[in-house]
């Protein structure tokens, strides 16, 4: 077995990633069918009786869309026609409002991005500016706080943001809102959990990275520690810091349901709340689909972002031939 990459190994190794991408977004297109077939009851008429209040639906009406859904042929053919219309970005129309799922996801996927990547920022320059200075002189005290406040479920620091914020001080709209007064809460919301984990994790590297030798060293050559944390440590140790960022990404698009429902913005997850709530499976398949697609490309990306970070990390090839980054 080599373990030197040669010239193809980078391509390989990123055709591998992709692969797994793809099987990921597969696996979860896969799952979202099956529960929508195997759940009790019809969910023709499940869809049908959400849009009519839960009132029974006429047997004519329910068996013209089960036609019209082509849930009236094989399932094998269903999932051959879903399938292909979803790597055609085609989810079929929305049971409820009758609009294209895609038309849909278009409109409010905006708002949930603005929403989860300032989220994202916030939560990854919190998370390293309260990593960094609990590694430095007297910031014992700070260390605790990542413990605290990750264990926080997002929409109770919703509701305390909300009472302080807008009730108490009315500095910011507590419901809907445009522009950046309306972001502030709902994106503090999602951020505070996500830094105390960035906090937590890139604060134990870091700790373990100004312990190594070489930084013994260079505090013994007379560095200061915040030169030696910012200038050698820090990127060393950033390393679980970027895959927990890449975890909490898809993180975000769950919590931006919870926080979105909480603060009445439009988006993806007032979306996901209405389409479970009425049974809208096109919609709800539509959704997991895209949600997917994102975590997936997230971790692409972090997977090719390690290498960059620490040159130690490079490709070596299995003894089945497939290709792995490993620290050297």
């Amino acid at each position: 077995m080599s373990s030197s990459p040669d010239r193809r190994a980078v391509p390989r190794y990123v055709a591998g990633r992709l692969a797994q991408a793809a099987v990921v977004v597969w696996a979860a297109f896969t799952v979202v069918f099956a529960i929508q077939r195997l759940v009790p009851g019809d969910p023709v008429e499940l869809m049908l009786s959400g849009r009519n209040g839960f009132e029974a639906v006429p047997p004519e009406d329910v068996a013209r869309v089960r036609a019209e859904l082509g849930f009236d042929r094989p399932v094998a053919v269903q999932y051959l026609d879903a399938a292909v219309s979803a790597v055609r970005g085609d989810f079929g129309a929305s049971i409820q409002t009758g609009r294209p799922v895609a038309a849909m996801l278009a409109e409010a996927l905006p708002a949930t991005l603005t929403l989860g990547l300032t989220a994202l920022a916030l939560s990854v320059a919190a998370g390293t500016l309260l990593a960094v200075a609990a590694n430095l002189p007297h910031g014992g005290a700070l260390r605790a706080l990542p413990g605290l406040a990750v264990s926080l479920p997002s929409f109770l620091v919703g509701l305390v943001l909300i009472q302080l914020f807008a009730l108490r001080w009315p500095l910011l709209p507590s419901l809907g809102g445009s522009g950046l007064p309306g972001l502030v809460l709902p994106a503090c919301t999602l951020a505070i959990p996500g830094a105390a984990l960035v906090a937590q994790v890139l604060g134990r590297s870091l700790a373990e990275t100004l312990r190594e030798p070489y930084c013994e060293t260079l505090r013994a050559t007379g560095a200061s520690t915040v030169r030696v944390v910012l200038r050698h440590g820090l990127r060393n140790a950033a390393i679980p810091a970027v895959t927990v960022a890449g975890v909490l990404t898809g993180g975000l698009i769950g919590g931006a349901v919870v926080v979105e429902t909480v603060f009445s913005r439009q988006g993806v997850g007032r979306i996901v709340q209405f389409a479970v709530s009425t049974q809208d499976l096109p919609v709800v398949q539509g959704v997991v689909v895209v949600a997917a697609v994102g975590f997936a490309g997230v971790n692409l990306a972090v997977d090719l972002l390690y290498p960059v970070l620490d040159p130690r990390v490079r490709t070596v090839r299995r003894p089945s031939g497939a290709l792995r980054a490993v620290k050297a």
